[in-house]
């Protein structure tokens, strides 16, 4: 369990440390490019989710995002010695949310700074990174699982 403890700690840091470097070194708007035409930092701030949806929901992300974070928590105790992915997955969202969560506690809004420029698509941080990671290796341990589950059936079958 520790190691996934430690994963999601790392996606933590990582999230945290960036923001706040993007917070303390950038001045609100400011961009500077990464790769010419196609990612560059932007510091801006978010009082809402993905898309900038639901803003000024402090309340309301606050208590979701506990709850999660807590079944996230007593999932991952129970699967982590038989299911490694999945676990890590886990431990990858629960950093992010984490990060998210603390923004969104300590100072009512999430620091964002990723920006895709050759795309019209919303700027991010690494939380949110950290978490499309881990429900992507969600999805694709659970494909797996079906998988396996399909042709274990079939060869009983036979």
């Amino acid at each position: 369990m520790l190691r996934y403890l430690i994963v999601g700690i790392i996606a933590f840091s990582v999230d945290q440390f960036i923001k706040w470097s993007v917070a303390t070194y950038m001045d609100l708007g400011q961009k500077i490019p990464l790769i010419s035409g196609v990612i560059q930092v932007t510091s801006i701030r978010n009082r809402g989710a993905a898309f900038g949806i639901l803003q000024n929901q402090r309340l309301f992300f606050i208590v979701v995002t506990a709850i999660v974070l807590i079944g996230i928590f007593v999932y991952l105790r129970k699967i982590y010695r038989k299911q490694k992915m999945l676990a890590y997955a886990l431990a990858l969202i629960f950093g992010g949310a984490l990060g998210n969560f603390v923004d969104r506690a300590l100072h009512g809004e999430v620091v964002d700074m990723l920006e895709f420029t050759f795309i019209n698509y919303p700027v991010f941080n690494m939380a949110d990174v950290f978490i499309v990671i881990g429900v992507a290796l969600v999805m694709i341990d659970t494909l797996r699982a079906s998988r396996t589950e399909k042709i274990s059936a079939q060869a009983l079958s036979e």
